[in-house]
This record gives structure tokens, sequence and C-alpha cells, in this order.
């Protein structure tokens, strides 16, 4: 298809170069002022896509500050109710054979004694430890630096410094290795907390039906048991909260990257605006000179 230019106009416009120049340049700034147009549209979309991302993930590093708090609370509960019940009465370290020998009788406390599992559970009572796990993998050196910034609240110009060198794929990876250690921190709990709950219920049902006989060698076991249960779960709730800690710290650090990328974004969405207002005008000052030409 061809496109003639009716004579009225090719009149008004000046022969040569000049002219052409001039009847091409209101098209050109126009194009031009379009294509600026939908890259600041475009980058005011990314803007906000990194706002509301940011949201998100502001809600799961809130969700990881509570149980962060939950978690350090009720292990101080633990804590404390183990220090009174050693201050009012006389606790004594956990001894498997005393327990056994009050289990002597009962057919429950001795099927639970008895279990696969209890010898390795009495044995992490006894001693106040958790069951081992994987060690985490190191943190990088620039995770771990913009999270020393993040701890001491360095301003906004100084984390962004800080974080210009991450990347969101390191980021992620290290929090999928957070996440897999407080899972394997609940895998390798679960058989202890699940035992040492049926043992001290069990022996608390024995203590209310026959008042007195709990004693066993001087000193009772049911509370012997119950401090070292007390001592273990508030070391088991400190741990994972320090877990938590380091995950709701990862997603803070992600936090803090997606409102940089999103003030990026529309910073260039101002900038394109401008250049699209600049190219309008240019259209504006173009038309009237083929006006004032004619």
């Amino acid at each position: 298809m061809k496109l003639e230019v009716p004579p009225q106009l090719a009149s008004a416009v000046p022969s040569g170069m000049y002219g052409r120049i001039l009847a091409a340049t209101p098209v050109v700034m126009a194009v031009i002022a379009t294509m600026l147009a939908g890259l600041a549209s475009s980058e005011m979309t990314r803007a906000q896509y990194d706002r509301a991302l940011a949201a998100q993930q502001q809600s799961k590093a809130g969700d990881q500050w509570s149980f962060f708090q939950a978690k350090r609370l009720r292990g101080a509960f633990q804590r404390n109710t183990a220090e009174v019940l050693g201050a009012v009465c006389e606790v004594h370290a956990l001894d498997p054979v005393a327990l056994r020998a009050a289990a002597a009788g009962d057919r429950e406390l001795t099927a639970l004694l008895d279990a696969p599992a209890a010898a390795p559970a009495l044995g992490y009572l006894q001693r106040g430890e958790l069951p081992p796990i994987a060690t985490a993998p190191a943190v990088e050196p620039k995770i771990q630096a913009a999270l020393a910034g993040l701890e001491r609240m360095k301003s906004d110009a100084e984390m962004a410094a800080l974080l210009a060198p991450l990347t969101d794929q390191a980021l992620v990876a290290q929090l999928h290795a957070a996440r897999e250690q407080t899972e394997a921190l609940d895998s390798a709990t679960k058989p202890v907390n699940t035992l040492a709950d049926q043992i001290d219920a069990r022996l608390n049902e024995l203590a209310s039906a026959t008042p007195g006989s709990a004693p066993t060698g001087g000193r009772s076991v049911r509370r012997d048991f119950s401090a070292a249960r007390l001592r273990y779960t508030a070391l088991r709730y400190e741990t994972e909260a320090k877990l938590n800690q380091v995950i709701a710290n990862l997603y803070e650090l992600q936090v803090r990257m997606s409102n940089l990328s999103a003030e990026r974004h529309h910073a260039r969405s101002q900038r394109f605006f401008y250049g699209m207002l600049a190219a309008q005008l240019g259209v504006i000052v173009s038309t009237f000179a083929l006006a004032a030409r004619q």
C-alpha cells in the first residue's frame, strides 16, 4: 500500500533535507514519547510488585519473630520452673535405674521404658542435651556482613551498600538451609518429646493414684524426672528460638532488598516519565514550527 501526501500538506513543508527532517520530527518524537510512556508504566508496575513482595516477606518475617518470642518465653518459663523446683525441694540427677525400679509392677510404664527409643531419650534427659543434628552450612561472608549491619541498625544507605553484592538466589539458598535445620531439629527431638510426655503423664497418674509411694531410695523419682524434663524442654525451646531468629533475619534482608529494588524501579519510572514529557514537548514544538513555516 502506497501512502501519498496530499498536495496541500506537501506544499506546506519546505523542500530539501530541512523539510524532510521537519516533517518527520513530530512523528519520531510521538513514537519516542509512546515508548517512554510504556517504559515508565512498566517500571512503575515492577516497583509496585516489589513493594507487594516486600510486604509478603515482612509478614513471613513477622511470623518467625512471633515464633521466636513465644519459644523464648516458653523456654524461660520451663527453666524458671526447674529452678523453683530445685529451690523448694531436693532434686537429683535423673537416675534411669531408679526410674525403672519405680516402674516395677506397672505394665504401661514398664512398656514405655522398654521401648527402643527409651534408652537414648533418657540419656538426653539425664545429660540435659538435645539429639545431634547435621551442622548447618557456613553463612556466606556477604550475607553475614549484611546480617551484622541489620543487627547494628545501619542506615538505609549503609544497608544498601551491604545488600548490593547479594543475590536473591543466595538468600533463598540460605533460607532453605535454615529451614532444613529447623525441620531436622524437630525430627530429632520428636521421639524424645513424645516419650518424655508419656512417662511424665504416667508418673503423675501413679502419684495421684497412690500418694506418697513415689519416693524411691530416699528421693522422688517423679520429681527428678520432672526437673530433667523441664531443663531439656527449656533447652529445646531456646534452640528452636535461635533457629527462628536466623530465619526472621534472612527474611528481613529479603524485605530490604525488595524495597531497594522498588525504589530503583520507581526512580527509573520517573526518569522515563520526564523523558516522555520532553518528547511530547518536542512534538508540540515541531508542530508549531511546521505551522509557523506554513
